[in-house]
């Protein structure tokens, strides 16, 4: 299944949260067979979003989200379903990474982990992984 796209969902527990899915990233590339070559993961959502930080702390994505929370407050928008500021969030984070594989595992830094950031839940949300050889 070489290239193939890898899907997966992330449940959110609360409105703004970070969840670590290294695992499921990592799950993804194994199950795409592919060694050496590019891994894109991707949030086909409007109010989320998708990064690489330090996975080590729990601290990390708490602080991160307090600093997203204190960068853009819920207030003085004009879209009326009232999540203005989890649009706004989603994109300034972004929504891809891409990851390098090599021999079969993501390249990430020591403490690097990939996280799922949602800004509008809670929710079940979508996320997919495509391992690109090359």
């Amino acid at each position: 299944m070489s290239g193939g796209i890898q899907k997966f969902e992330v449940r959110s527990r609360v409105r703004e949260e970070l969840i670590d899915i290294s695992r499921q990233v990592n799950a993804a590339i194994r199950a795409s067979g592919v060694s050496s070559g590019l891994c894109t993961v991707f949030i086909p959502h409007t109010t989320a979003a998708v990064t690489i930080n330090e996975n080590a702390d729990p601290d990390v994505p708490r602080d991160l989200v307090h600093a997203f929370r204190r960068a853009i407050p819920n207030e003085g928008f004009r879209h009326g379903e009232g999540n203005s500021d989890a649009h706004a969030k989603a994109t300034l984070v972004g929504n891809s990474e891409t990851i390098i594989v090599e021999d079969g595992m993501p390249l990430l830094g020591t403490w690097q982990g990939v996280f799922f950031c949602e800004f509008d839940g809670p929710r079940t949300r979508k996320v997919w992984v495509k391992v690109t050889p090359g």
